[in-house]
């Protein structure tokens, strides 16, 4: 989520604490031997909830119990869901959904601040360097969308450069080009060096960095999970996770020791409430733009 003066954006509602996940039976004419689902039903299920086409929701495969979790935030209604099912017709069933409070949307606003000239404020991800040797940072595609130059203070008085690369919706990945040979550009995030760039797993321990929030830990929950932030910005191939943040924390590095993970989408709830978080994998980025961390 970015924080703009001038722009209409989709902020995180504060809410408090998870209501109970709500689960359909299986019928066994659907499910395998093991009450599962097999990978076809469960692609085609996602297809059927990406086409119903409901603001507010996201959804990722769970390998562990075969089903297709739907994860709803507090603005959509329950005949919201019953259309993602009536959707999903004979694979309904594999259809387990979960509320989350608060509302999905981009959370815009490394980890420090960064500022664009549309009007918003961000997060910086990682400093990269390509093969030339050139420098780069990445963030949030949906921060570099519409923006051309960045600023490192609010004032808009020192550059730091100017987007040479931005992907959204669909991906949510964005590269900006220093211009500026006077600014430092430090492999860490904080006091963390990171030297290497992995993919996520469940259950991976990661931690967090954003310029509103600061730093929040937390563990992978989910993988290639899509979410539907509304108004056509459906986003997919995104690390689900219960680390917490807030507007302004969008395009922020997700890691995990010295290891490059993520770059921070969008969720809902807040760092008082908590709630669920969702993040670019970073590997893709990089293979995208052909730079690597240091």
């Amino acid at each position: 989520m970015r924080t703009t003066p001038t722009r209409t954006i989709r902020l995180l509602a504060v809410a408090a604490g998870l209501a109970a996940a709500a689960t359909l039976a299986v019928p066994t004419a659907n499910a395998g031997p093991t009450g599962t689902f097999d990978a076809s039903a469960l692609a085609a299920t996602g297809d059927a909830v990406r086409a119903a086409d409901v603001a507010g929701t996201a959804w990722h495969v769970d390998t562990a119990t075969g089903r297709l979790v739907v994860t709803a935030d507090s603005t959509v209604s329950e005949a919201e869901i019953a259309k993602i099912k009536q959707r999903a017709g004979a694979n309904a069933a594999a259809i387990k959904v979960e509320r989350t409070p608060g509302r999905f949307s981009k959370l815009i606003s490394g980890g420090d601040p960064i500022y664009a000239d549309a009007g918003w404020r961000c997060s910086l991800g990682f400093n990269v360097r390509d093969s030339a040797g050139t420098s780069y940072f990445l963030t949030a595609g949906h921060c570099t969308d519409g923006a051309g130059t960045w600023y490192a203070n609010s004032a808009k008085t020192t550059v730091l450069g100017t987007t040479a690369g931005s992907s959204f919706p669909g991906n949510d990945y964005g590269l900006v080009r220093y211009t500026n040979a006077s600014i430092t550009k430090s492999g860490t995030v904080g006091s963390v060096d990171i030297t290497s760039a992995g993919n996520a797993t469940v259950g991976l321990s990661v931690t967090r960095r954003g310029s509103t929030t600061g730093i929040h830990s937390g563990s992978v929950t989910g993988l290639n999970a899509t979410v539907n932030y509304g108004g056509g910005d459906i986003v997919s191939g995104l690390i689900r996770t219960n680390v917490c943040a807030e507007p302004g924390d969008s395009g922020g590095p997700l890691y995990s020791g010295s290891r490059a993970i993520g770059l921070t989408s969008g969720g809902s709830g807040n760092c008082s409430s908590g709630g669920t978080t969702f993040f670019q994998p970073v590997t893709e980025a990089l293979s995208a733009y052909g730079v690597n961390v240091f």
